[in-house]
């Protein structure tokens, strides 16, 4: 089975994570593989990338129509959607409803 491109996805968004910094902010400290790897599990902020054509379809639980657009920087709760890589990049594949708001700029956020 090989690999599609977005553009063939019928499923409500794709986001793809922030890249994940190599030091500890504030800090010279170098992070651990298994460090960065958590931070990419635990993300909470990603930017979408496509969304596919059902995405806010709905109109009676989306009556203002989407809540975010391709190139937003969007939140959503810790593990929402399903990861995967292409090419060595991590993305999650979410529903449009697992959109929890839309950040102007994403730095300096981070889940506590």
């Amino acid at each position: 089975m090989g690999c599609t491109t977005t553009q063939a996805l019928w499923i409500p968004h794709i986001v793809a994570l922030p890249d994940i910094e190599d030091y500890y902010q504030g800090s010279s400290l170098l992070k651990t593989d298994s460090e960065k790897h958590k931070e990419y599990i635990m993300s909470i902020m990603g930017a979408v990338i496509d969304m596919g054509e059902s995405a806010y379809s709905d109109e009676e639980r989306f009556p203002s129509g989407p809540w975010c657009k391709v190139g937003d920087y969007v939140m959503f709760r810790m593990n929402t959607g399903t990861r995967f890589k292409v090419n060595g990049k991590e993305f999650r594949l979410m529903n449009d409803d697992s959109i929890e708001a839309v950040v102007p700029d994403p730095r300096g956020i981070c889940k506590v």
